[in-house]
């Protein structure tokens, strides 16, 4: 690494993944975290511009360099690790570094493909039958014990066989694999209630959640060593899979579920959906068990299931929306989609598909090349959506407001789900927020979200850790939208400075109007109009029109929807129109994140998409 001139790039599909590698290769090599060794994920660069020589950041980040600079001038070596997760954004990677290699165009870059399961093969033909290499591991023997019947609540099968271990093993943490979130979130409750009242000659259990929307100092809680006779029970997502490895685990539980994101062409929504793993994830899984010692895994499934899991699991591309790999490939002008070099190509529905939402987000003109918003979208870090609702906002002359919107909702679980199953405790709570956005009551969600956020900054410390408490707000999370709200100022000025689209004067006044805008702390009040505009322009396919029998359609595909009941819109009539900024599936389809919106607003914000809808706006 010394000798080397040039970086070298190291991607995870993870942000936690790419901080923590990091954080730990950093303290073997002997140096300060963002000095030789560093990372970069969205919203969080700790790097050095001269002395890094190693950088871990996450597939997304290194797209992002390629758009600025095509070669990937400043590296000499692109690590792609994790590459048997097959995410859309590594698959699109390879694609490109191909391409620099076949054309010649960087004949002294090396690219190393990792990852613990992988089809070699696959990757060894992509890359015109690139040599492959072996590398053994130390691995201990895993005992493997499965369920003798079916289960049906996982949460309950998961706590039952915690303290069962718990009881029959002495020595050893528990690392345990549940498909999301909720799951972990209960497990951990109720773990926390049980732990005091477990016999006394068991080691004592301490729950630790591990996801990837927890802030990193709760997840560095799973490294810390714990006193005698406490015993870690890690309860994580399978970002545990491989990217992370924690010592002292000697057992692993493991469910056989994860939560994918799956998209429907056909509908235009993506839904989460609990699926079965693959066998290769099981084995990962399993091998956490064999680190550092013999170790067990507990399956808490038939071991039938496992012989009817796939082998591997599919590639993202498959299942995801390609909307960025798809504007990416347009950004460089790229034509021909269908004849790319895909790994795996995604099939001419979805890339028609997406060829359509970048139509409608007016990221692609009539001839279906890219526009100078399209330009502007390509080099924002965010989905999208976000980004033409942030450069819309920036004509519209609100991007103030709009940039604190978009912040709160680019931390996860700013809002706490409250209670679980406990409805009155629910009411309450969603009773006490209401006090605080009266126009959120109104308007719905964005804008409610907004007063939030204005609350706790007009709020002293003190005041506002009682408030969120009582509220159900996450006073962490809070802090990280001022975080992400500086960075979000950060790209849209270097947004402006990068657009190649338009000539130096131009980008020059478009600059000073940028900087005005966010010099400019909100004197009046908020253009809420204007505000619901910017996001309508990024959203315009996640309309629902009002009914006369008080239902809602989908604006695009004339889909029954209705209004989640966390939403402030939730109960309100005479609504003609809701926007939704994301679909969720259960008994039936509704719409989460919701804000009532104006017919008129649709012909305004995108009469070129007008005639394609399959409801008709002047009957409704």
């Amino acid at each position: 690494m010394p000798l080397n001139r040039k970086q070298i790039a190291v991607t995870q599909p993870r942000r936690v993944a790419a901080a923590s590698l990091a954080a730990r290769v950093s303290e073997e090599f002997g140096c300060q975290i963002g000095h030789e060794v560093g990372y970069q994920v969205r919203f969080s660069n700790v790097t050095h511009p001269h002395k890094t020589k190693l950088k871990y950041l996450t597939d997304g980040m290194l797209l992002r360099e390629l758009m600025i600079d095509g070669k990937l001038s400043k590296y000499s070596t692109i690590i792609l690790d994790e590459a048997h997760e097959r995410t859309v954004l590594t698959d699109l990677i390879m694609g490109f570094l191909k391409q620099l290699l076949v054309s010649k165009q960087r004949t002294d870059l090396k690219v190393i493909v990792m990852s613990a399961t992988l089809n070699a093969e696959l990757f060894s033909k992509f890359f015109n039958d690139a040599p492959i290499l072996f590398v053994e591991g130390k691995m201990y023997p895993v005992g493997s014990f499965y369920l003798t019947d079916s289960n049906e609540d996982i949460v309950d099968t998961m706590i039952r066989t915690v303290i069962q271990v718990n009881r029959s093993e002495q020595e050893g943490d528990v690392l345990c694999f549940l498909p999301g979130q909720e799951e972990i979130d209960n497990c951990v409750q109720v773990l926390t209630q049980l732990a005091p009242h477990l016999p006394k000659d068991s080691p004592i259990i301490v729950p630790l959640p591990l996801y990837a929307q927890l802030s990193p100092n709760q997840q560095a809680k799973i490294f810390e060593k714990l006193p005698a006779r406490r015993r870690k029970v890690i309860l994580a997502t399978n970002i545990a899979e491989t990217s992370i490895t924690v010592s002292g685990v000697k057992y692993v539980i493991d469910s056989g579920l994860r939560k994918v994101k799956v998209w429907k062409h056909q509908l235009g929504l993506s839904t989460l959906l609990t699926t079965p793993i693959s066998k290769a994830s099981a084995k990962q899984r399993a091998g956490r068990a064999g680190r550092e010692s013999a170790g067990k895994v507990f399956r808490l499934y038939l071991e039938k299931t496992f012989d009817q899991f796939p082998k591997q699991q599919e590639s993202e591309i498959i299942r995801n929306d390609i909307i960025l790999p798809i504007l990416t490939l347009k950004k460089l002008q790229v034509d021909d989609l269908l004849n790319w070099s895909w790994l795996e190509h995604p099939g001419q529905e979805a890339i028609l598909s997406a060829l359509n939402t970048l139509y409608s987000l007016g990221a692609l003109n009539d001839s279906g090349k890219i526009t100078s918003l399209g330009y502007k979208m390509a080099v924002l870090p965010l989905p999208p959506q976000l980004s033409v609702v942030l450069i819309t906002a920036m004509e519209f002359g609100v991007l103030n407001p709009v940039i604190d919107i978009v912040a709160c909702l680019s931390v996860d679980n700013l809002l706490l789900n409250v209670g679980g199953s406990n409805g009155e405790v629910r009411d309450e709570v969603n009773y006490k927020r209401r006090q605080f956005c009266p126009l959120g009551c109104k308007f719905g969600d964005l804008i409610a979200l907004k007063e939030y956020f204005n609350y706790f900054m007009e709020t002293n410390s003190a005041e506002t850790k009682a408030w969120c408490k009582e509220l159900f707000f996450s006073y962490k999370g809070f802090k990280n939208v001022m975080k992400v709200r500086h960075q979000l100022r950060d790209y849209m000025i270097a947004t402006v400075k990068q657009d190649d689209s338009m000539k130096q004067h131009e980008r020059d006044g478009l600059l000073r109007k940028v900087k005005l805008q966010l010099d400019d702390e909100e004197q009046g009040e908020m253009d809420i109009p204007k505000v619901l505009k910017s996001f309508l322009k990024g959203y315009i396919t996640n309309t629902a029109i009002g009914m006369p029998d008080r239902s809602y359609r989908t604006f695009n595909t004339g889909q029954l929807i209705s209004i989640h009941p966390s939403s402030n819109l939730f109960g309100k009539v005479n609504l003609d129109c809701v926007m939704y900024l994301e679909y969720v599936f259960t008994a039936k389809g509704y719409g989460r994140n919701c804000s009532a919106m104006e017919l008129g607003w649709l012909q305004e914000i995108a009469p070129h998409i007008l005639g394609a809808s399959k409801i008709s706006i002047a009957n409704s």
